[in-house]
C-alpha cells in the first residue's frame, strides 16, 4: 500500500513542467529587468513521468555577456525543480532571438506595447 500511496504522490509530465517553468520565471537576464521565460529565452520545455526534463533555449546574442553563466543556471535551476530527475539543456541559435518572441507581459513592462 505504502507503494502505491508513494506513487500517488509522485508529480506527472505537466506538473514537473509546470515547475520548470516556474523555476525558469526566478531566472533574469542581467542587462533587462524581465526573467528568461517571458523574454522568450525558452523555446521548448518537455518532460515525462519519470522526471526527464529537455529544455532548448537561447541567449539574446551569441555574445551575450552571461552566455558562459546562464546555460548552467537555466540546468541547475531544473535540477531542482519539483519531480525532476535529469535534465537536457540544448542551446539554439536558430530561429534567433528577436524582441518579437517576448511575451505580451515583458513588452508591456519595457514599454514596447
Amino acid at each position: 500500500m505504502s507503494e502505491t500511496m508513494s506513487e500517488a504522490h509522485m508529480p506527472g509530465s505537466q506538473e514537473i513542467r509546470q515547475s520548470v517553468v516556474d523555476a525558469m520565471h526566478t531566472i533574469y537576464d542581467p542587462e533587462i529587468p524581465i526573467d528568461i521565460y517571458e523574454l522568450g529565452l525558452i523555446y521548448e520545455v518537455e518532460a515525462d513521468d519519470a522526471g526527464c526534463v529537455r529544455i532548448v533555449m537561447t541567449l539574446t546574442s551569441p555574445m551575450c555577456p552571461v552566455a558562459e553563466t546562464l546555460p548552467p543556471e537555466v540546468e541547475a535551476k531544473a535540477r531542482g525543480a519539483a519531480g525532476v530527475k535529469e535534465v537536457a539543456l540544448e542551446l539554439v541559435w536558430e530561429p534567433p532571438w528577436s524582441p518579437a518572441m517576448m511575451s505580451e507581459a515583458a513588452r508591456l513592462e519595457l514599454g514596447m506595447e
